[in-house]
């Protein structure tokens, strides 16, 4: 009798063998001459699993490194409708799926539901630090039973429950890949890019919810969420929800520059940065330049006032003078 064929997870993939009978599950395989196997995508994990239990074909997880938790409940209050509403969508649709809600909506709530609703180890994903502290923040005072941690800002935590910066959840997307069973992505307009989508595409997560209140982007790409987190399961705007969710607002939109003081700071850093990503032959167009600058930045003080550079002009585009309100005296 053939033995059963064993599933693991390796470095962002998975590897299936021995091959096992049966057709469908080959569609998502690629033989990978160098290892003598079969390889599959990792975010193929779910349908690749439920595949094989169809077919009735006998295998051995291994690549699953998440576990179910057990999270006491806490959500101390009723949700709005749009909320419960966007949770049975969402867990309808598969639990897989982006929920789109304007700004002050309560999108963080709506996946604390969500995480209430599949009590898996989490991974959760936010474009600044300071997200990362306010979704920590409450997260514990939700959750006050189950470790939470960090990636990101210096933390390296491995926890049930873990918040992470993209920048670092995609670092290290192929050693986190396989422990979380929930991946949660708010801004997720942000994932589809160069550099983050592998947070999707190196995970076995089942079960993913994404979460924006701006799902387009300028360079379309905003479709790649459909494969990354699932469909657009459940939509709101800002004026569905005027003087019930949201008070009564006009949206105007006002568009704004850098400061003469700031454009000059900006180029000044970009030029160290590129300067020494030239020297060093880095190209930041993919995960792998990205961790060769990463550890580039800390061999050397070139690499480290190249990374600071970096740091700086990222924060100069997002807090500009005129984005942070400021008044002239």
């Amino acid at each position: 009798m053939p033995r059963p064929a064993i599933l693991k997870f390796d470095r962002g993939t998975l590897v299936l063998h021995p091959p096992p009978k049966g057709k469908a599950w080959i569609e998502f395989a690629t033989w990978d001459d160098r290892i003598e196997r079969f390889r599959i995508p990792a975010n193929q994990y779910r349908l690749l699993v439920e595949t094989l239990q169809a077919e009735g074909t006998p295998f051995t997880d291994e690549a699953k490194g998440f576990a179910p938790i057990a999270l006491g409940n806490k959500l101390d209050r009723q949700p709005y409708p749009h909320q419960q509403e966007a949770l049975d969508a969402w867990v309808q649709a598969g639990r897989r799926g982006v929920v789109v809600l304007p700004t002050a909506a309560g999108k963080t709530y709506l996946a604390q539901m969500a995480m209430q609703a599949t009590p898996r180890s989490t991974l959760i994903t936010v474009p600044t630090l300071d997200l990362m502290h306010q979704w920590y923040a409450q997260l514990l005072e939700t959750f006050p039973d189950v470790e939470v941690g960090l990636l990101g800002g210096g933390s390296r935590d491995r926890t049930p429950i873990l918040v992470a910066t993209y920048d670092s959840a995609a670092i290290n997307a192929e050693s986190l890949g396989n422990r979380y069973g929930l991946l949660i992505c708010d801004e997720c307009h942000h994932l589809p890019s160069d550099f983050n989508r592998v947070i999707a595409e190196y995970a076995i997560a089942p079960y993913r919810l994404g979460l924006t209140a701006t799902p387009d982007r300028a360079d379309g790409r905003h479709a790649d969420l459909d494969a990354l987190l699932g469909q657009v399961v459940y939509a709101r705007t800002a004026e569905d929800l005027a003087g019930h969710a949201l008070a009564e607002h006009d949206i105007v939109q006002i568009k704004v520059k850098l400061t003469d003081e700031e454009r000059d700071r900006y180029d000044h850093l970009m030029q160290v940065r590129n300067a020494f990503l030239e020297q060093a032959r880095i190209r930041l167009g993919s995960v792998q330049g990205w961790q060769r600058f990463v550890m580039a930045s800390a061999q050397s003080q070139a690499g480290r006032r190249a990374m600071l550079a970096h740091r700086e002009s990222r924060a100069i585009a997002l807090g500009t003078e005129a984005n942070c309100g400021r008044s002239p005296n």
